[in-house]
Order: structure tokens, then C-alpha cells, then sequence
């Protein structure tokens, strides 16, 4: 490989580095090229690239990019797998791991998730969790979970008042009485009873015009007696 053409692949790899937030490290030693077709399609179908790569390419492509914790994955022959960022780097574990166990040839090395560094064993344990989808609805699940026992428990004394309302009401209306309800003649009916008030307070001045208002008043008793007489004469 002529130096023009080395440099151009350790540009691309360095890019392929910065870009990446996830990788996986596989020893691919003794994979036939079929093998090595089908694990690629694998990776394909879940946001992977499963690349062969150089190891001092690579070196020189980590350091450029800064990924220094690739450097201690880059010993033997070396494939690397790209999960893209719409890749599900749990179905690229277990692509992987599942591809190991078939071939009893493919080997983990490890990787780097999110800028963690990944061991062998964390990648099978990577391998058996849920797909994302499973592991995003059990997140959701356990931050929605407390909201609505929070929410019960502030709604808990709403819903005691009103049932102690709504009883109350019911026993009334078993006893033959009547509820009440407060209307927009509410401030009527204060005055009314401000004024009942005050004339109980001043009962002599109520007598006053109580006795004001016989005088004023006809009397029915002498005008029957003055037409009974009319009549008999």
C-alpha cells in the first residue's frame, strides 16, 4: 500500500472514529469469507458496519481521533463494528455473541459504548439485555410509575371530601330534610336577615308602626254592621 493510499485510510478511519459513540472489537481469525459476509449482513440489519482493519492503520487513526481506548483492543487480526447513531448496539452485541457461539472461531475483544470501555465480558452481558425498545418502555415505566402514586396520593383527600359530601347529602335526604344550595341571591337574602335583626333589637318601634298601619287600615267589621242596618230599614 503506497503512502498516499495509507493516509487516505487512516482520514477515513479517524472520521469513522469521531463520529462513532459505539464500537464493538472482534478477533474474525479463521472466518471464511462467506462467514464473514453473513456476520456483516447481521450487523447491517441492527445500524452496523463490520469493517477488517489494519492494526497500525488503526493505531494511528485512534490516536488522531482521540479514541486512545481502542489502542489496547488493536492486537491480532482486528474487525471492527461501527454501530451507527440510529444503530441498536444491544442487536450488534448479540449479533455478535450469537456469531461466536455458531462458529466457535469469532472472538470478543471488547469495544467502547458511549466512551466506556467495554470488556469481553461486558459485551455478552451487553448481548443479553432486552432490545432498546423493551429497555426505553421500562424506563419510562419506572419514571412514570412514582408520578402516579404521587398523583393518587394528592388526589387521595379530593375524593375523601367529596364522598363525605356526597354522604352527607344522602342522609339528609333520608331524613326528609333539604340541602341547601348558596345562589346569586345570596347577598338578598344577608340583608333580609340583617333587617330581621335589627327589628328585634327595637321592638317598640316596630309596635309603632304596626299600630300605624291599623290605624291607616278601613274596618271591615262597621261597614258590614252599617249595610246590615241599610237594609232592615
Amino acid at each position: 500500500m503506497h503512502r498516499t493510499e495509507k493516509e487516505r485510510v487512516v482520514g477515513e478511519l479517524a472520521e469513522r472514529l469521531r463520529e462513532t459513540e459505539s464500537l464493538l472489537v472482534a478477533d474474525y481469525r479463521g472466518l471464511t469469507n462467506a462467514q464473514l459476509a453473513e456476520v456483516r449482513t447481521r450487523l447491517r440489519e441492527h445500524g452496523a458496519t463490520f469493517t477488517v482493519v489494519k492494526n497500525s492503520l488503526t493505531r494511528r487513526a485512534a490516536e488522531a481521533a482521540g479514541a486512545e481506548q481502542l489502542l489496547a483492543l488493536l492486537e491480532g487480526p482486528t474487525a471492527i463494528a461501527f454501530v451507527q447513531s440510529d444503530g441498536d448496539p444491544i442487536a450488534v452485541a448479540k449479533a455478535l455473541a450469537d456469531t461466536a457461539k455458531e462458529t466457535k472461531i469469532l472472538a470478543l475483544r471488547g469495544g467502547v459504548l458511549e466512551g466506556k470501555q467495554l470488556e469481553p465480558a461486558d459485551v455478552e452481558q451487553l448481548a443479553k439485555l432486552p432490545p432498546v425498545d423493551v429497555l426505553k418502555g421500562q424506563v419510562l415505566g419506572v419514571i412514570v410509575a412514582p408520578l402516579t402514586q404521587l398523583l393518587g396520593l394528592l388526589q387521595a383527600p379530593l375524593r375523601d371530601l367529596v364522598g363525605l359530601v356526597d354522604a352527607r347529602i344522602a342522609q339528609l335526604e333520608e331524613q326528609g330534610g333539604s340541602v341547601e344550595v348558596p345562589s346569586a341571591d345570596a347577598g338578598a337574602e344577608a340583608v333580609v336577615e340583617e333587617a330581621v335583626a335589627q327589628k328585634a333589637d327595637n321592638p317598640s318601634a316596630s309596635a309603632d308602626g304596626e299600630a300605624e298601619s291599623t290605624d291607616g287600615e278601613p274596618n271591615e267589621e262597621n261597614d258590614e254592621q252599617t249595610d246590615t242596618a241599610g237594609e232592615e230599614e
